[in-house]
């Protein structure tokens, strides 16, 4: 089952995230929440009517005031705190209004009951303490898991201590590889960009990386996965300068496929021997060489930022960003896939706002494996089908802009039609006091 994040009613392009290309080239331009927001839920309703099971999360609290009251802004009202952040000038009020928590590839990493040594689903929050416009959503991912995945099968765990030493960028940097045969026996690989304590000279040099090796060993012990399943490698440090921030950004997986660039880790290809052994003649790899598609064509096309889903009547169609069939090299490499067989079918979709911000199918989900007994246990609301996109689509065209500049987010006005937004929001989806503003007065 796929989670996508509704996308928030601040959606707009900060430039926040050094090292995201795209985020960084389309600082200061004007963003369309509306547009944002509804090109998201067309994305979830084109995988439902496949037949494929979806849910979705609420978009996060923004402009968030307990951070700008940590910070040091004060007044008697919350309007007043955000007037006297936007006085203050930097990007202080940018950072706590960032809607980057639509991309739920962030939000946690899961390792389904089929894998834990408990027999239970756990979810870790991801911490994203690699920069304060990210980990910020730690603690409201904690709360929102723990509604949604509420039933005795889940366990959902604190995010990590936010340090250096504890980086954690969630699901963007892990993948889960099973052969088709026996999809209970997986392995999981988690992606890391250098351990704590290395010298900064043997990591990028350009762009910092996000994610250390002790935070996934962490995360891995708190998943409750056997350690002869786990998998760690690094992440190519040549990669992350070229705008490889997470691992989604250069390789895409699914139970029996793996397709990679070859300048994605750090370590040989060794290891994909090793899974092959393991996973049988099913499980199918493909290794990417740079001189069909360069580290800079990965960045600028997403097409390993795309989905790899199995359709319910057999076959996997790789759903990838229009980005994808617009760059000849790209689009030239999905048709090789197609001809070999790695995928059965290939779907293009518009979700240029998210794409401008350097989101793509990929980052706007996570995936999570359910038994059915699991699927029941689940927040009844948060499942979606016709009548919840219909219910979401008028909200959205109710509540939210269609246009949005940088000076607009000190508006005391946008912060009370998020409010207002939000507020019907926990009433359409039975999710009482969810958010800051409502559990105390303002």
């Amino acid at each position: 089952m796929n989670f996508d994040g509704l996308v928030g009613p601040t959606h707009n392009y900060a430039g926040l995230a050094f090292g995201n290309v795209a985020s960084l080239q389309n600082q200061g331009a004007l963003s369309s929440p509306r547009e944002a927001a509804l090109q998201g839920l067309e994305k979830m309703k084109f995988l439902a009517d496949l037949g494929l099971a979806q849910g979705f999360f609420p978009p996060h609290e923004r402009p968030h005031l307990p951070t700008l009251r940590a910070l040091g802004f004060a007044g008697a009202s919350d309007a007043e705190v955000v007037a006297q952040a936007a006085r203050q000038g930097g990007n202080w009020l940018s950072l706590c209004s960032s809607a980057s928590a639509m991309w739920t590839a962030n939000a946690a990493t899961v390792a389904p009951s089929s894998d834990s040594e408990d027999g239970r689903l756990h979810l870790v929050p991801a911490n994203l303490c690699a920069s304060l416009h990210r980990s910020i959503e730690a603690d409201f991912s904690a709360r929102m898991l723990n509604k949604v995945f509420a039933g005795p099968s889940f366990a959902v765990h604190p995010p990590l201590p936010a340090s250096a030493q504890l980086q954690d960028e969630g699901a963007a940097n892990h993948m889960r590889l099973a052969a088709e045969e026996d999809p209970a026996a997986a392995y999981h690989i988690f992606v890391y960009g250098r351990a704590a304590g290395e010298a900064l000279s043997q990591g990028p040099q350009v762009f910092p990386d996000r994610q250390t090796l002790e935070a996934s060993r962490s995360v891995a012990r708190q998943l409750r996965l056997p350690e002869a399943r786990c998998r760690f490698l690094r992440q190519s440090p040549r990669a992350i300068d070229a705008g490889v921030f997470h691992n989604d950004v250069i390789a895409l997986s699914h139970l029996g496929r793996l397709l990679f660039h070859e300048e994605a880790f750090a370590e040989d290809t060794a290891w994909t021997e090793e899974l092959q052994q393991a996973l049988g003649s099913s499980f199918r790899i493909d290794c990417v060489r740079r001189s069909e598609l360069s580290l800079e064509d990965c960045v600028a096309s997403y097409l390993f930022n795309s989905q790899l889903l199995s359709l319910p009547a057999g076959g996997i169609v790789l759903v990838a960003p229009e980005e994808s069939a617009e760059h000849p090299r790209a689009h030239a490499l999905v048709r090789r896939w197609l001809d070999e067989g790695l995928i059965d079918e290939v779907r293009f979709l518009s979700l240029r706002q998210s794409m401008r911000n350097g989101g793509g199918p990929a980052c706007l989900r996570l995936r999570v494996q359910l038994r059915e007994a699991e699927i029941a246990e689940l927040h009844p609301p948060m499942r979606f089908d016709e009548t919840r996109y219909q219910e979401l689509r008028a909200w959205v065209e109710k509540h939210y802009r269609d246009r949005l500049e940088a000076r607009d987010l000190a508006d005391p006005q946008l912060l009370e039609e998020c409010r207002q937004a939000l507020d019907a929001l926990t009433q359409l989806l039975e999710l009482d006091s969810l958010y800051d503003f409502q559990r105390s007065p303002t």
